[in-house]
């Protein structure tokens, strides 16, 4: 068997979501890769055992819709780790289920759509700025990576709630990249495609799985786009310190 090179080895990654579909995927992709990995999610025997499983990982309960467990989170994924180089956002909730027109969409589906993939990265990624921008410093570096869809972009019918926080979502990390470029932070925003995973299945049954993309391929290619950032950042850093002769 083929083994994954190393290539983040010592490279400290704090990851939303990480029990299931894309998250799972993303969570033994970046192990693989020699990263240490603190992950999130809401349900505590799914998180043991996920965690008992693996080396490297450290599995942390709560849910990021939440304003109360923002910076509990925040200061156990800091602590278990000692510091995050990487953030990725991955958690993602539909709104309705099934899906609705938005004429049809309770306020309250509404507002859990938002609180999901917008608010609670946000507040997720604002209170581990601090951790971030200290590696970045350190290291060269730093690595926000938000999960998005091609629903920020496109208007499907019944996608609504989902797809306007998705797209909300996005230009975020567009802002949030220009703001934080001085800090040597990328805050990037990359869709994985359709993949076969418990959200798209509750999204669209009837869809057949073997369609849609493996969780592990798109896992690979964001860990590739984080290699990728790190690596420009560090070069930039090198470059910099050559030219004036110290760090700036």
């Amino acid at each position: 068997m083929k083994r994954t090179p190393k290539t983040l080895h010592g490279i400290r990654v704090a990851l939303t979501g990480g029990t299931s579909g894309l998250g799972l995927a993303l969570l033994d992709e970046l192990l693989a890769r020699g990263a240490s990995v603190a992950f999130v999610a809401r349900h505590e025997r799914r998180v043991a055992e996920v965690a008992a499983a693996r080396s490297r990982v450290a599995g942390i309960v709560g849910d990021i819709a939440d304003k109360q467990d923002i910076y509990p989170l925040a200061t156990q994924i800091s602590g278990l780790l000692g510091g995050v180089d990487v953030l990725v956002n991955n958690a993602s909730a539909l709104g309705p289920v099934p899906l609705a027109l938005l004429a049809d969409t309770e306020c309250e589906d509404f507002e859990t759509a938002l609180a999901t993939n917008l608010l609670g990265p946000f507040r997720l990624t604002r209170a581990l700025l601090g951790s971030l921008t200290a590696a970045a410093r350190e290291r060269g570096g730093a690595v926000v990576l938000n999960v998005s869809s091609d629903a920020a972009i496109e208007p499907y019918p019944t996608w609504g709630a989902y797809g306007a926080s998705k797209a909300a979502l996005r230009h975020l990390s567009r802002i949030w990249d220009k703001e934080l470029a001085a800090q040597r932070v990328r805050v990037l925003s990359l869709d994985p495609g359709d993949m076969d995973t418990p959200l798209h299945a509750l999204a669209a049954p009837g869809d057949d799985p073997a369609t849609l993309k493996r969780p592990a391929e798109a896992a690979r290619e964001f860990s590739d786009a984080i290699e990728a950032a790190l690596q420009a950042l560090r070069q930039a850093t090198t470059e910099t310190t050559n030219v004036d002769g110290v760090r700036a």
